[in-house]
């Protein structure tokens, strides 16, 4: 039996929360007869609807390479993470324009307190669902199970809106101030879609990654070995939890493949050891050029030494995505 990817599980469990969450809301709409309930109760569909793209999309991006994607499935978690985003930027517009048709012209509500209950109840629901979605989406490198994560996040900031404003109407009368609240928390929620628009563009137009690059540098320093004459040309690409990584390697240039390999080999182990995500790597060897190469290589007992050891270069993240030799 195939083993149900983590993700996938987690995202089945959203669907299922937000159709029962929705079903809570209208309940609470019927029982209330407040635009600001209804607000809240339409946005909801945006976590149905999205809740369902997401399982498609995590669903495919579990499965394995093929002919025709040599790279994996994973970049339809950005398609489903960019659907999202636009999504919540029109729930953010829906609820500003019924916010202010609400002001224009108030509706008369009742059964306050029980739409409070059931409308809080939701909204904590909410917040335990998309904590976890976070969580599970940031240890597994899923962008989509990330973005479901935000959104629900975003809709419980909304719903605690909604709620400041009942409560307030319920003890003042004053009947403009759940549509105020509401706009102030809608105007967050368009953010938020910005925010994982942007991210999701920044993962389809192959961006790189200036954090996890830093990380990678880090850890490289630290560890670099006296083989590894010179590292550049470093590249990372991510397919959803897929991390596709290729760069030159300098060595003697008296190594033949074997010890050349092997020193790829011990590349590869530092870096699976220090990130979990699965990894592809493919390493280009350069052999070094002296006497340029020998101001930068450390190797004491080097007979073809042509130049003083001056010192080692500190990778950065200029010099190491750069596309020439360090030292020559």
């Amino acid at each position: 039996m195939i083993k149900m990817p983590r993700t996938v599980a987690v995202q089945q469990w959203v669907v299922v929360v937000s159709i029962a969450l929705f079903a809570i809301k209208m309940l609470a709409y019927y029982l209330t007869n407040s635009v600001a309930v209804l607000t809240d109760a339409l946005e909801s569909t945006v976590n149905v609807v999205t809740g369902f793209t997401g399982l498609f999309s995590l669903k495919l991006a579990a499965k394995p390479r093929d002919e025709n994607h040599p790279y994996g499935h994973g970049k339809a978690e950005l398609i489903s993470a960019s659907f999202e985003g636009i999504l919540i930027l029109v729930a953010g517009v829906i609820i500003v324009y019924e916010s202010i048709i609400n002001l224009v012209h108030p509706h008369e509500v009742k059964q306050l307190d029980t739409g409070i209950l059931l409308v809080s109840a939701t909204a904590a629901i909410n917040y335990i669902m998309g904590a976890w979605c976070i969580r599970v989406g940031q240890k597994e490198h899923s962008i989509a199970l990330t973005a479901s994560g935000k959104h629900l996040q975003s809709d419980t900031w909304t719903t605690i809106g909604i709620i400041g404003g009942l409560i307030l109407l319920r003890f003042t009368g004053i009947a403009w101030i759940d549509s105020a609240v509401a706009i102030v928390f809608a105007m967050m929620i368009i953010v938020e879609g910005f925010k994982i628009i942007r991210q999701t563009v920044a993962g389809i137009m192959d961006e790189a990654d200036v954090s996890l690059l830093n990380q990678l540098i880090e850890v490289l320093n630290q560890s670099k070995r006296d083989n590894w004459i010179d590292l550049h040309n470093l590249r990372i690409i991510k397919y959803g939890a897929i991390l596709h990584l290729d760069c030159h390697l300098t060595v003697p240039w008296y190594f033949n493949v074997n010890e050349a390999h092997r020193e790829i080999d011990k590349l590869d182990l530092l870096i699976r050891d220090n990130f979990p995500q699965t990894l592809e790597m493919f390493v280009h060897t350069d052999g070094c050029m002296p006497p340029g190469s020998c101001t930068v290589c450390p190797l004491k007992d080097c007979k073809e030494r042509k130049a003083n050891f001056t010192g080692r270069v500190e990778w950065t993240f200029e010099n190491i995505t750069s596309n020439s030799k360090h030292g020559i």
